[in-house]
């Protein structure tokens, strides 16, 4: 078997990884034990990138074309596929050992990604700030103007305000954990629901300094510092 390729955003953090979408699919290639390799691109190059090896644009509302990562070339397929959620269902359909959609639940956790993402969203200015900070000059002045189009700036206004609308959407995604009979999102059965809170966790971790890292980690009895460490443990990164 050829190893797959995935294209991940570069940073100046070590092993540069920090973006929450390239990860989903690094953490489900591991856990399926797929061979890849990982292709870095600035963040102000990803259009130049995408485009070289015939990646297709994804639409803004506004109808403009925008290049986006993650993007996971199959060598033994041919397929190019972007986007995070559509790689990993190409990777569930492709290689179906070891599921991350049990049961059938890929349209669940859709909705649930839905569901998440509604939670963290009014705090992604605060995410933004921070990431912005771990990036090389170019890149982080283009990433400043591009996701500025979906979160106006300033983003380093209402700290404060930021941090209780974080910790909000940490408290209810406590309560659906609470509401299941095991560790994981689907009780004791383990699946890409899981993947995609250890991401973004994995991402606040990176991202953030390190004394708001504590204190995000810390939140619900420490229990995001313990799901990041059991799905890393779960997908062979820990």
């Amino acid at each position: 078997m050829q190893s797959l390729v995935l294209y991940d955003i570069l940073s100046e953090l070590p092993g540069n990884n920090w973006s929450p979408n390239p990860a989903k699919p690094r953490f489900v290639l591991s856990y399926k034990d797929l061979p890849f390799v990982t292709i870095w691109v600035e963040y102000s190059d990803i259009s130049i990138a995408m485009k070289a090896i015939g990646s297709k644009p994804h639409k803004r509302p506004d109808g403009s074309d925008v290049y986006t990562s993650p993007v996971l070339i199959d060598p033994n397929t041919g397929a190019i596929i972007s986007n995070s959620f559509e790689i990993v269902s190409y990777l569930e359909k492709t290689y179906p050992e070891k599921p991350i959609f049990p049961h059938n639940s890929e349209p669940l956790i859709r909705a649930f990604e839905s569901a998440y993402l509604r939670l963290l969203q009014p705090s992604f200015n605060f995410l933004f700030a921070r990431a912005a900070e771990i990036l090389r000059p170019a890149s982080a002045k283009f990433f400043t103007k591009v996701r500025s189009m979906d979160v106006p700036l300033p983003w380093d206004e209402n700290w404060d305000a930021n941090w209780a609308l974080l910790e909000k959407g940490h408290n209810t995604l406590y309560e659906w954990y609470q509401k299941s009979d095991g560790k994981w999102i689907m009780g004791d059965t383990f699946s890409f629901a899981d993947i995609m809170v250890a991401c973004w966790l994995l991402a606040y971790k990176r991202v953030l300094k390190e004394d708001e890292w504590v204190r995000l980690s810390s939140w619900n009895g420490g229990k995001w510092a313990q799901v990041l460490a059991d799905v890393e443990k779960e997908c062979n990164l820990a």
